[in-house]
């Protein structure tokens, strides 16, 4: 018996189906995001008197945050970072934030 035989023989013993992934909690991507509440605020301390919108407040993994700020980033067609679960935007772009954020399914807040 190959390594294939013994892998087929131990997905057959599996409850779900091998094609199919699980749910985690039952629930899809949209969903869990809709229950967290981003807080949106400008700011320009520290930043030589420029301003930046900071969104605070992420649930999500990093990697999931870096996504939806490489989205934005993209989208808005500027600069910014990732720091502990925060996405900051240079600029006040506050409105295009929450555009593009509801878009998602995320709900969102003016701090």
């Amino acid at each position: 018996m190959d390594w294939k035989d013994q892998l087929s023989a131990l997905r057959g013993n599996l409850d779900e189906p091998a094609d199919e992934p699980a749910e985690v909690s039952g629930q899809p991507d949209s969903v869990k995001t809709n229950s967290e509440t981003l807080r949106i605020v400008t700011d320009k301390k520290g930043r030589k008197g420029k301003i930046a919108t900071i969104i605070e407040g992420f649930l999500q993994p990093n990697d999931k945050v870096e996504e939806i700020a490489r989205q934005l980033k993209q989208k808005l067609g500027v600069g910014g970072s990732v720091r502990d679960g925060e996405i900051l935007i240079q600029g006040d772009r506050k409105k295009e934030v929450i555009e593009f954020l509801c878009s998602l399914g995320f709900k969102t807040k003016l701090g």
